[in-house]
């Protein structure tokens, strides 16, 4: 396990449930999700750096991150804006999370209009899949993102924490 990435990890309480936050030794955020969703973090993990690719390393707050995402939830909606972010994923997943980060805060925008801010207008679906496969939600606001018909749709936290971090975001949600 020499060669394996050392990754650090660190749980934080949020108003909507506990995240796991996973940066790497440069202070980078390689991974964000909620704790009842680890499970799908860590298959993400192997399939990006490879089973065994990978080790977790307990650390608090590393690179500050942990801070910053705790800012955001407490009202400091820019704190997150400029977290440095590396992920793995196809060059196409990573052009569509890089597209996600241009969408304002407390903006939203449909899966048509994202494949078409990208030059691919008729891969809804397939930007659909890559949102999905997002691990670095809430820093990569894969939330801001609607369906078609303005609903809300497809979030790997669940409806409820999508329809509260678009909330949050608008000023609704009152501190």
């Amino acid at each position: 396990m020499g060669d394996a990435l050392r990754l650090l990890v660190d749980r934080i309480a949020a108003p909507i449930g506990e995240l796991v936050v996973v940066a790497d030794l440069q202070g980078r955020l390689r991974a964000v999700d909620w704790t009842d969703h680890e499970s799908r973090m860590l298959r993400l993990l192997d399939i990006h750096y490879g089973p065994g690719g990978h080790v977790l390393e307990p650390e608090s707050d590393p690179g500050g991150l942990s801070t910053a995402l705790a800012a955001y939830f407490a009202g400091a909606l820019d704190a997150i804006r400029g977290l440095p972010v590396e992920t793995g994923g196809s060059a196409f997943q990573r052009g569509v999370w890089a597209a996600l980060r241009g969408i304002p805060c407390g903006g939203t925008i449909t899966y048509g209009e994202l494949a078409r801010r990208i030059g691919r207008p008729g891969a809804a679906r397939a930007v659909g899949l890559a949102n999905g496969a997002n691990p670095v939600g809430v820093v990569v606001p894969c939330h801001r993102v609607l369906g078609a018909d303005g609903s809300l749709t497809g979030y790997g936290g669940g409806i409820e924490r999508k329809r509260w971090l678009l909330e949050h975001e608008r000023g609704s949600v009152r501190q």
